[in-house]
């Protein structure tokens, strides 16, 4: 791995970034021709497929776009194996909005997502500020529909769709977050804040802007996604309680009500955090990233502990372990919690609590830490949680550490996952090393089978999405 430039810069960017899903690197450039393998395997042995997104190909000097952005695909086999079926262009530019560090450059969750039907793959292209629909063909391969489209604001970094909610001629309905506001764009994440737009997904694949859907909001978003029965838009924050947010919000989680012509309620329905600034228990604050909306409209989200409990910015060594979070959507959209700050390790061994996946069976899901490269496995009750196991996956990590330069350095960096539709395998991005991990879902277990490299570069990976 090709961490040694990360030593000075991460101490010089401590007090501006969020440190907690970050490590310097150079990106491997990854082919980005927009044919398939021609040496793939007959697809017919193809159960599924993988798709994991570059955010870009390097990064242009001066600036924090990362150049074109591709889509690496991968047909995956019965025994949860994957092969390359070829890179596909998005036809939009990637981008780094967490300090150039190259570990989790959007900060966010469902960069990439897909249709329920599995007709269509959603892509953010951060560093041009658009969105791309691809549609998905027998042979999992992908197939642009129509051209990017912009999404009015900077940095889009979490993509949703529902099709419970449609108008004539359309399929499905889309929202995008985007980072922020070109007023909040120079100072950094701790006072930025971004915007959620709609779009509709027509028949042909094609996205179509929603005239009216853009709402403006109080925090940096990190994820975006609709209730199960897309009655509501949830979003989370990252920069919740932040002290450099001039408006002094601290709402981790908001819940918007979702109109029948796929606009939103003008004011958010619901508000929500885990731990108020200034709180008793010297708790930091929850930099609210992977979440899901579950069952009878359960929210289930990840926090990885790093604004300070005085609201300043994450600096290393006050990190504290992450947790999850839990609340159900009442019927006016409001928040009623269920289970606050459920650690997910012990002693600064699960401190970026950042992504999450559901099992099958909806009563067991897993938590990534970024920092550690592992997998907490939690047990799920009509919204109750209780952490089983804290290392139910582990690679290469770094443990209890206080010195950032050694943590980012010696970590595979673990970031976004995805469960497959049949709920057999577990596919989890490291973030640091340009690989896929396979994991069979045993039950409330893991059981590790192999990785798949080479075709994915080091850093700034951003995004994976399992069928």
């Amino acid at each position: 791995m090709k961490k040694n430039n990360i030593l000075f810069a991460l101490f010089f960017i401590a007090s501006l970034a969020i440190v907690s899903c970050s490590s310097d690197d150079d990106a491997t450039t990854p082919d980005t021709g927009e044919e398939t393998n021609d040496d793939t395997d007959d697809t017919a042995d193809f159960v599924g497929a993988v798709y994991a997104m570059t955010n870009g190909d390097g990064q242009i000097p001066g600036t924090n776009v990362q150049g074109p952005n591709t889509i690496i695909a991968y047909g995956r086999a019965a025994d949860g194996s994957l092969t390359p079926i070829g890179p596909f262009l998005t036809g939009g530019d990637g981008g780094d909005y967490d300090g150039g560090e190259g570990l989790d450059p959007l900060i966010s969750a469902y960069a990439l997502t897909k249709t329920d039907d599995n007709q269509n793959l959603l892509a953010v292209n951060a560093g041009s500020n658009t969105i791309t629909s691809f549609n998905i063909a027998d042979d999992y391969s992908l197939e642009l529909a129509g051209t990017p489209l912009d999404t009015g604001a900077i940095g889009p970094n979490s993509i949703a769709t529902t099709a419970a909610v449609t108008v004539e001629g359309t399929r499905a309905l889309v929202y995008v977050s985007n980072i922020t506001r070109p007023e909040f764009l120079s100072q950094g994440e701790p006072t930025q804040q971004g915007t959620v737009t709609g779009y509709w997904l027509l028949a042909d694949g094609s996205l179509q802007a929603i005239a009216g859907s853009t709402r403006d909001l109080n925090n940096r978003p990190s994820a975006v996604q609709f209730s199960p029965d897309g009655n509501f838009l949830v979003v989370t924050s990252i920069n919740a309680g932040a002290s450099g947010l001039a408006n002094g919000n601290e709402d981790e989680v908001v819940v918007y009500g979702v109109s029948p012509d796929g606009t939103l309620s003008t004011n958010q329905w619901g508000t929500a955090t885990s731990t108020l600034r200034g709180n008793a228990e010297g708790r930091n604050l929850p930099s609210a990233i992977g979440f899901q909306v579950v069952g009878n409209n359960y929210v289930v989200v990840t926090e990885a502990r790093e604004f300070q409990p005085d609201g300043a910015p994450p600096a290393f060594p006050a990190l504290q372990d992450g947790s999850v979070s839990t609340w159900q959507i009442e019927a006016d959209g409001s928040l009623t919690p269920l289970s606050l700050d459920v650690r997910s390790g012990e002693g600064n061994t699960g401190r970026t609590a950042c992504w999450l996946d559901f099992t099958a069976d909806g009563n067991t899901f897993f938590v990534s830490n970024a920092i550690e490269a592992g997998l907490a496995s939690y047990s799920f009750n009509n919204g109750t949680v209780t952490l089983i196991d804290q290392t139910a996956a582990v690679g290469t990590g770094t443990g209890d550490t206080q010195d950032g330069a050694t943590a980012f350095a010696n970590t595979d960096g673990w970031i976004d996952m995805w469960i497959s539709d049949d709920g057999q395998y577990l596919y989890q991005l490291y973030g640091l090393d340009g690989t896929i991990g396979i994991y069979r879902v045993n039950g409330q277990s893991l059981e590790f089978i192999s990785e798949e490299s080479n075709n994915l570069p080091d850093t700034n990976t951003q995004g994976i999405v399992a069928i």
